[in-house]
């Protein structure tokens, strides 16, 4: 989903990715009102699956990406596209759109290999799997914490994911303004700061240790959602989907190992877990300061493109000749 809205919009309209992911936490939100009123898990189950079904309705309203038409060789169907858009916007296509030209190579589906092939994709690649599984793992056992200490389960639930809120309104309101890296880094700091803070604290001041722990939760969320959209900014178009989808399936690998890190460890002390989320995010937070700042670039559309970004120290690559095709929507 965000791929697609990513490749949808212009440079400086890319936020929208962000704002998307409110509705996530909406639906944090909502979960433990389902959960209270619906006893059974199986029902909880059905209640929060049957409405993906709607979803297959994406398949006749959202229209494909002309950049990976374009990387498929399907030059007049992305051109219809990008018509309708500007139409629907109240806009038209300059002239030279409709000169768009396919490249000769071969159309091949992208492998692991290629995210490792050279090095600044080598590097992309493996600090954005290691914030995925980072993120997912740290956000995942915050949640699930709440489990093991005690209190209203459905209350403190509830609480816990309206603190996410602020997270989407803090990246739209920085994001733009100091990029992309620094708000990545310092959330994670923060969350490793936050969570080694709580688990020292002492259990009878149980409201400050509450608030020292929702700020971890609310520090890993903003890292949560900036890997989203910093994931998709730093993949060429014929790798995006791709790359995206096996970085994010270290995602799934957090969240799996999650419960086992977090039970067994509290077995032999309570705050235990939260030492171990604290090294954790601390790491990423350091590994992220070495990607590329991806703030008002336009797409990579290849791997040259993203060889060439501008390096963590500041050094541009050889400048890009490219026109944000998306400037129309």
């Amino acid at each position: 989903c965000l791929c697609s809205v990513t490749e949808m919009v212009g440079s400086d309209q890319r936020i929208v990715g962000i704002v998307i992911q409110i509705f996530f936490t909406l639906g944090i939100i909502i979960l433990p009102g389902i959960a209270y009123l619906i006893p059974t898990w199986q029902g909880i189950q059905l209640a929060i699956s049957l409405p993906n079904f709607l979803f297959l309705l994406y398949y006749w309203v959202v229209p494909e990406s002309p950049r990976w038409l374009l990387t498929r060789k399907q030059g007049e169907k992305a051109l219809k596209i990008m018509h309708d858009i500007a139409k629907h916007n109240g806009k038209f296509l300059s002239p030279h759109y409709s000169e768009i030209t396919i490249s000769n190579e071969e159309v091949s589906n992208p492998s692991f290999l290629d995210l490792v092939r050279t090095p600044q994709m080598r590097r992309n690649t493996l600090i954005l799997m290691f914030a995925w599984f980072t993120s997912a793992l740290i956000y995942q056992g915050l949640v699930m914490r709440l489990g093991i200490i005690g209190g209203n389960l459905y209350l403190d639930f509830f609480i816990s994911g309206a603190v996410e809120l602020p997270a989407a309104f803090i990246i739209i309101v920085t994001i733009d303004r100091v990029g992309r890296r620094l708000p990545f880094a310092l959330s994670n700091i923060v969350a490793s700061i936050a969570c080694l803070i709580t688990a020292f604290l002492p259990e009878d001041i149980p409201w400050l240790k509450t608030t020292v722990a929702t700020l971890g939760r609310l520090s890993i969320t903003i890292a949560f959602e900036v890997v989203y959209l910093v994931n998709s900014e730093l993949y060429p178009t014929t790798l995006r989907n791709f790359g995206v989808s096996l970085c994010s399936s270290l995602c799934d690998l957090g969240g799996i190992i999650a419960p086992f890190l977090l039970f067994r460890l509290a077995a032999i002390w309570l705050e235990l877990p939260l030492i171990i989320f604290s090294i954790l995010a601390a790491v990423c937070g350091l590994l992220v300061l070495l990607l590329p700042e991806t703030k008002g670039i336009s797409l990579p559309e290849t791997v040259e493109d993203v060889e060439q970004l501008p390096s963590h120290f500041g050094k541009c690559g050889q400048k890009r000749k490219h026109r944000d095709t998306n400037s129309y929507i």
